[in-house]
């Protein structure tokens, strides 16, 4: 029986959709809920399998690199299964990038485009599972790990396979310096959403930034524009919003960008946030409590809290 429920946000109805389709898709990125344990470990195999038939090179990342190598588990509050693999290697090129999606879709799969400055990035979903693959670029001899974290590519090109779920994965080698690198001296610590984002966020150098920005505008608990709230894109410089409240921001193109909010009295951590050049977005102070209230269930770090115009 399939079972669709809705949801309200910002005032329209946002479906959860039957957890294999673009509603499924946006409701994750959106709440990022924790996945089914039972159910990641079985998709991350099928998906090894269909990699493996392909003939393409992928490692385990970020949040699943730090379970397989940590907990030898999935972390039970992670949202998603994160993969990278690098263009230009093992013949990695685009067209075997498309041509793997094809397969994922003839798989019953989900597949997302996501936009990103670093990476050809797609999201797989089936049963609310979600399964981000990046496809990193190399600059110059490094990649950066979301949300802009240098990474030395020599991580990737000559990963290390251990034993996860009964299988053999590759993972960056050494390991335990690659989680260093993205989680700070306290990676061995588990840190659950809302608690880690300041970490990564804290690893991230300098973003590669170009001649486009947006405009992002803050708005106070009374209501009223706030002046002089400090705007920081991860790895970038700050921005100070002026008497109408508004921030240029300088960005990388269309991605995906975490970023910090501060004001006297007022910090937030956004760590999802999908931005365009030449929009603008609208940040009011109880965006995130309005955001979690709209949602059903466990929730992760909150995506697209921004409200755009």
């Amino acid at each position: 029986m399939l079972i669709v429920r809705f949801f309200v946000v910002r005032g329209e109805k946002m479906e959860r959709g039957n957890g294999t389709d673009s509603e499924a898709m946006e409701y994750s990125l959106r709440y990022n809920p924790p996945v089914d344990i039972r159910l990641a470990e079985q998709y991350l195999v099928e998906v090894k399998g269909i990699f493996d038939e392909l003939g393409i090179t992928f490692v385990l990342s970020s949040g699943s690199c730090l379970g397989a190598v940590r907990d030898k588990a999935l972390i039970p509050w992670d949202d998603d299964i994160d993969l990278v693999s690098i263009i230009g290697e093992s013949d990695l090129t685009t067209e075997a990038i498309y041509a793997a999606l094809e397969v994922f879709r003839d798989k019953g799969f989900y597949v997302r485009h996501n936009p990103s400055w670093n990476a050809l990035s797609h999201s797989f979903m089936k049963d609310y599972v979600r399964i981000d693959w990046s496809c990193l670029y190399q600059f110059e001899e490094a990649v950066y790990s979301y949300p802009g974290v240098s990474v030395p590519s020599r991580f990737y090109l000559n990963p290390t396979q251990i034993a996860f779920l009964g299988h053999q994965f590759l993972v960056p080698d050494p390991a335990e310096e690659y989680l260093r690198l993205k989680y700070g001296p306290e990676w061995m610590i588990p840190k659950g959403p809302g608690k880690y984002e300041k970490d990564v966020i804290e690893n991230v150098e300098q973003l590669q930034v170009t001649s486009d920005t947006c405009i992002i505008q803050i708005i106070g608990i009374d209501g009223n524009l706030v002046e002089n709230a400090v705007v920081t894109l991860a790895g970038g410089v700050d921005s100070l919003t002026d008497e109408v409240g508004e921030a240029l921001v300088m960005l990388g193109g269309t991605s995906w960008y975490a970023l910090t909010i501060r004001y006297p009295g007022h910090e937030q951590v956004l760590y999802m946030e999908e931005l365009e050049p030449d929009a603008t977005y609208v940040y009011q102070a109880d965006s995130v409590s309005r955001q979690e209230l709209s949602a059903s269930g466990e929730i992760g770090t909150l995506g697209n809290v921004l409200i755009r115009k």
